[in-house]
């Protein structure tokens, strides 16, 4: 159950059977995630907050046996992430939101992010995706305000 869970439902492990490598495993855990994101927008942040909080408690406990070296198919701290970013988003403000949330989650070179990578277990391998969830979430309601 920790592996189909940590995969999220398997979305970490479709690279891997298509190429041979998990690069880029986690921008595909986010883009499915991004269509949940988009699906539960109609139901109001509430529910859409209720959604981070629990995958965020998903990726806690899921991805503790594999917390050490944070495999690349280990994606349930992506989509918990995903979902930070686009609180009270929908349309092309969680566009705009699940682009900054993979540059901020890619580069770690936000504030917060790296630091936040370096917890230990699998407090680490979901802090620094639910910082650059953060990020994105500012992003897409800066977005939102100022163009939508």
């Amino acid at each position: 159950m920790h592996r189909l869970v940590a995969s999220w439902f398997g979305s970490g492990l479709l690279l891997r059977r298509l190429r041979g490598s998990d690069t880029g495993s986690g921008t595909v855990a986010s883009a499915v995630t991004l269509v949940v994101a988009l699906l539960l927008h109609p139901f109001g942040w509430g529910v859409q907050l209720a959604a981070a909080l629990t995958v965020t408690a998903l990726a806690l406990w899921s991805a503790g046996p594999f917390a050490e070296g944070d495999p690349g198919w280990v994606v349930v701290d992506e989509a918990a992430g995903m979902l930070w970013a686009t609180i009270g988003l929908g349309g092309w403000a969680a566009v705009v939101a699940f682009v900054a949330f993979r540059i901020a989650d890619i580069t770690k070179r936000f504030p917060g992010v790296s630091e936040a990578e370096r917890l230990h277990g699998a407090l680490g391998v979901t802090a620094d995706d639910v910082v650059a969830g953060l990020y994105g979430l500012a992003a897409g309601w800066v977005f939102f305000i100022l163009l939508a």
